[in-house]
């Protein structure tokens, strides 16, 4: 019964996710059209977008490919699920970028920039797109946004800072969001610690057992992990939860651990 339940709990819902080619943005996507879902995917590249768009069953995802920080692109996504799916009810924030690796002293700035036009002011130009758009009626609708921080924005890791700083800033702008769109909006983000993705692969290529030993779970994340808790957060069952940044760690920080 209780499976039952959750299969259709998201049914009659329209959702996009961004960065869905591949990875947490593909899984998620799965989760959400097994939950009921109908979904507008988005990423860069079109011909990798539009095969995993024709594994679903017909009439469930629509591909638009494009970046994320193209207002074009964005304006695109949302006259695709205006006009196919009439409105919309979630917004899963996941795409994200991380090109540099190495000391803040050594960062190349404009590097810097295009991590935080990307990952924040891209984070806030969808949530503001979907919430201006007349069509997409989201906050009539009582929307549902999710957005991909990191525990890397908890804690410093190696390697890794300039993106972690963008991820607490989508932490904080997560909450912040969710006290100016409340009570019609919900925002929420999860900030998930090393998973196994191609994105992550540099963190745990050739050493998974060795960085797997320090998460009190013993293992990596994967894709599914995250999709669950997005599907849960985007969910009428979490109706009375806004503001939350939802640790998806293994154990990872409270073992004085980082990713």
């Amino acid at each position: 019964m209780l499976g039952e339940l959750t299969a259709q709990r998201l049914s009659g819902k329209n959702a996009i996710v961004t960065g869905a080619s591949r990875g947490i943005g593909l899984a998620v996507t799965e989760r959400l059209v097994a939950e009921g879902a109908r979904v507008v995917i988005t990423a860069r590249e079109p011909d990798a977008l539009a095969q995993v768009a024709a594994s679903f069953p017909e009439g469930t995802v629509v591909a638009v490919s494009g970046k994320a920080d193209d207002p074009q692109h964005r304006a695109d996504v949302f006259e695709t699920v205006a006009r196919e799916f009439g409105g919309l009810d979630i917004l899963v924030n996941n795409a994200g970028i991380n090109p540099t690796y190495g000391r803040l002293m050594d960062l190349e700035l404009g590097s810097a920039r295009k991590i935080l036009e990307v990952n924040l002011l891209g984070t806030l130009a969808w949530v503001q797109g979907a919430f201006h758009h007349p069509e997409l009626r989201f906050a009539n609708r009582h929307g549902s946004v999710v957005n991909l921080s990191s525990v890397t924005g908890q804690v410093p890791s190696e390697g890794i800072g300039w993106y972690g700083v963008s991820k607490a800033a989508i932490a904080h702008l997560t909450r912040t969001l969710s006290v100016e769109l409340g009570p019609d909006i919900r925002v929420n983000a999860v900030a998930p610690a090393v998973v196994k993705t191609k994105f992550a692969r540099a963190l745990y290529e050739g050493k998974e057992d060795e960085v797997a030993a320090d998460y009190p779970l013993a293992r990596l994340g994967t894709p599914e992990d995250v999709a669950a808790a997005v599907a849960f957060l985007a969910s009428p069952d979490a109706s009375w939860i806004t503001g939350q940044v939802l640790n998806l760690d293994g154990g990872l920080l409270n073992a004085g651990g980082t990713a």
